[in-house]
């Protein structure tokens, strides 16, 4: 019961919805907005007009305009954020620090352990629950454009209004909104860069979990690495998100044998290099103790503003529980040397 309650937890990692229309022979000339709006239930036609204007909305791999007369045999393909919740969504009293917020955006610096959304097994407070109380009283609404796991911390964008979340919705599907991740991860690298790909999809052993498989299976997923700091036995490193799937740093840093610190999903709970003097092993299990959780932070985060399109950029310094891991490797590292 606990792993199907995982997999379906994370189902709703994914927050856009994907979908693919060929038109019948038979259909006659009619506006995009009306044919898509009987094609996607429980969708506006408000939202379908804002997901053309934001280049969501093609047909036969063209963006195309709301007034596009749809033809018999076009192939229309429809990217929508976040699809109508199943269940009511309410307002709770939740801490979170704001970094940057206007009339379209909202910047938070989530700290590890809070479940970004509801879902099962975290129905309630969630930070969409402490969102809705913090806009208590105005028009705006916590619309997410995409989520961070419960044990990650950083950087997390809200959009505020249906246009700056479809707007922002298409910069994370094209791949230029900007996401780098501090990461503490097991073993050293002989280089001081690379590129994981590798498409990823549920293990078929543990469906809690994601596993990098062959390219006929699981999806595309790209994450570029590089060294901030060597300790020997672990190493700090950067990683910089191509792609946004879920687990993804997680899943790409174990298929390249580097788990990361104290992640017990993927194996890093456990003394993977060092030696097997009983004072090393202590020194681990007491910086498990300090960060009790994947040691994974999104730093930095950048994008176009929705509506000024103005580049915005944002940094978070690493939490106290990792910052205190790091000092403790670098604090022993000196003292080996």
């Amino acid at each position: 019961m606990d792993d199907e309650l995982e997999e379906l937890e994370q189902e709703q990692q994914e927050l856009y919805e994907h979908h693919r229309f060929t038109v019948d022979r038979g259909q006659e000339s009619m506006r995009l907005d009306l044919y898509l709006q009987m094609r996607l239930e429980g969708v506006s036609r408000n939202k379908v007009q804002a997901a053309a204007k934001a280049g969501c909305v093609r047909v036969n791999d063209k963006e195309t305009k709301s007034s596009y007369k749809v033809k018999p045999k076009d192939v229309i393909t429809v990217l929508l954020p976040e699809p109508p919740h199943e269940f009511e969504l309410l307002p709770e009293k939740v801490d979170f620090p704001v970094v940057y917020e206007d009339e379209d955006v909202l910047v938070v610096d989530k700290p590890a352990g809070l479940v970004v959304h509801p879902g099962v097994g975290n129905w309630t407070g969630t930070l969409v629950n402490g969102l809705l109380y913090y806009f208590q009283g105005s028009e705006a609404k916590p619309l997410l454009v995409h989520r961070i796991d419960k044990d990650t911390s950083g950087l997390l964008l809200v959009a505020k209004n249906e246009d700056a979340q479809v707007v922002l919705a298409k910069q994370f599907f094209d791949h230029t909104i900007e996401r780098k991740y501090n990461a503490l991860v097991w073993g050293d690298f002989d280089m001081d860069d690379g590129t994981i790909t590798g498409n990823l999809a549920r293990s078929p052993r543990d469906r809690r979990v994601m596993d990098v498989c062959d390219d006929e299976h699981g999806k595309h997923a790209v994450t570029h690495w590089h060294v901030l700091e060597r300790f020997g036995y672990v190493t700090l490193v950067e990683c910089v998100l191509e792609t946004g799937r879920t687990h993804q740093i997680r899943a790409h840093m174990r298929y390249i044998g580097h788990p990361l610190f104290s992640d017990a999903s993927y194996g890093g709970d456990a003394i993977l290099k060092g030696t097997t003097f009983t004072r090393y092993r202590q020194f681990v299990e007491n910086c498990f103790a300090l960060c009790p959780r994947q040691a994974l932070h999104a730093r930095i985060l950048g994008f176009e503003h929705p509506r000024t399109g103005k580049h915005l950029h944002f940094e978070s310094p690493l939490p106290e529980d990792m910052h205190a891991l790091v000092e403790k490797w670098r604090k022993y590292t000196e003292a080996r040397d």
